[in-house]
């Protein structure tokens, strides 16, 4: 059993602004170097150091080393799924106003599309997740679930649900902008996968948005009756 010490001492790892900021940007699913979280959160080398050293020893952060340089991720997926669900209780009903119109463009492209670690999310993963479920591919009654109408639909795609470890099959993820699940697991991330690699999706800018490109609009209209213009 987890006591309340270790719960609260977990918890404090995230009650930091600069340590919520470096959680918040490696959603992206990247390996970042310290240097490029202390630039991003705009504090020194030192703190941003000190910082990541607390997140790898709590089990949030993994630390990889080639060379001079350090590279951290988030540990996997579940640390991903917490984050991405604590952002979306962190301010319900509410979303922080952009400060000038580069921010505005930036928050309109994340709340349009954007990947949550290694799936999608934003009303583009919101969208997606809504048609396969009214479609039958995805079941939704006692959480999330792939069905066997599902799983052919994957199969016809050949895109390879084959996975070893813990991780579920799909999940429901909190989505932080629309306040509604979306397809994570592994499925949504094979998905997300497949949807970069065949081009039906770019990513866009420096942060984790992605635009649904006109053959991905074509695709996802054919194979899930997705209109266009719901997607731009």
């Amino acid at each position: 059993m987890t006591s309340s010490r270790d719960l609260a001492a977990f918890a404090a790892l995230l009650a930091d602004e600069t340590r919520a900021a470096f959680a918040l940007a490696l959603l992206d699913g990247r390996a970042w170097t310290a240097g490029e979280l202390a630039r991003h959160g705009g504090v020194a080398p030192s703190t941003a150091s000190e910082h990541l050293g607390k997140l790898v020893a709590g089990g949030l952060l993994a630390e990889e080393r080639q060379g001079r340089h350090r590279y951290v991720r988030l540990a996997d997926d579940r640390v991903a799924h917490l984050v991405e669900e604590l952002a979306a209780h962190a301010a319900p009903g509410s979303l922080p106003s952009p400060r000038n119109l580069r921010e505005s463009t930036a928050a309109n492209a994340m709340a349009r599309g954007r990947t949550c670690y290694d799936h999608l999310a934003g009303r583009l993963g919101i969208t997606i997740t809504r048609a396969m479920t009214d479609r039958g591919l995805i079941s939704q009654t006692s959480g999330f679930a792939l069905t066997e109408r599902g799983r052919a639909w994957f199969g016809e795609l050949a895109i390879p649900l084959e996975h070893a470890g813990r991780r579920p099959l799909a999940r429901g993820c909190l989505d932080w902008t629309e306040r509604l699940p979306h397809l994570a697991g592994v499925a949504g991330a094979r998905l997300c996968g497949h949807a970069l690699e065949a081009g039906w999706c770019v990513r866009i800018g420096s942060e984790r948005a992605v635009k649904v490109t006109p053959e991905g609009e074509r695709a996802l209209n054919t194979l899930l009756g997705i209109e266009p213009g719901i997607l731009r």
